[in-house]
């Protein structure tokens, strides 16, 4: 990998249905976020999800911006969870303990559907409905 990181923004085109831009824009409006705000970050946010993220190439540009910004180093654990709360902070200036736990664990209710189906789609866990649970499908 290079000795510097480039940071410099570039444009990054998808195409999804019209539906999906416009829940995006909703979403997006709710937050008090542009579009593109607010795709970046819900990308950067499902990255953290999956362990087969290039975290060594993201560590290297969260270190590059830390040093540039005399900030302490990141959190060791990678969960930028200061990061998440200063910048809900930048963005609404005032929240209550409820609000941040919201804005922070909001996408976690369809971010743990969205695994559990893939996990039982592949066969690895279950519903059972007489346990009331899931489980480790052997």
């Amino acid at each position: 990998m290079a000795d510097e990181v480039d940071t410099s923004r570039t444009t990054v085109r998808t195409y999804v249905p019209a539906y999906q831009r416009d829940e995006w824009d909703d979403h997006a409006d709710d937050l008090g976020m542009s579009r593109s705000e607010f795709v970046k970050t819900m990308v950067q946010a499902g990255r953290r999800g999956f362990s087969g993220a290039d975290s060594s190439q993201e560590s290297a540009v969260q270190s590059e911006r830390a040093e540039k910004a005399d900030d302490p180093a990141p959190d060791p654990r990678g969960d930028g969870l200061e990061e998440r709360v200063v910048e809900v902070l930048a963005r609404e200036e005032y929240c209550s303990w409820e609000e941040l736990v919201e804005e922070l664990t909001g996408d976690l209710e369809s971010r743990l559907e969205s695994a559990l189906q893939a996990l039982q789609s592949n066969d690895r866990v279950r519903y059972s409905g007489p346990n009331g649970g899931y489980t480790i499908d052997e």
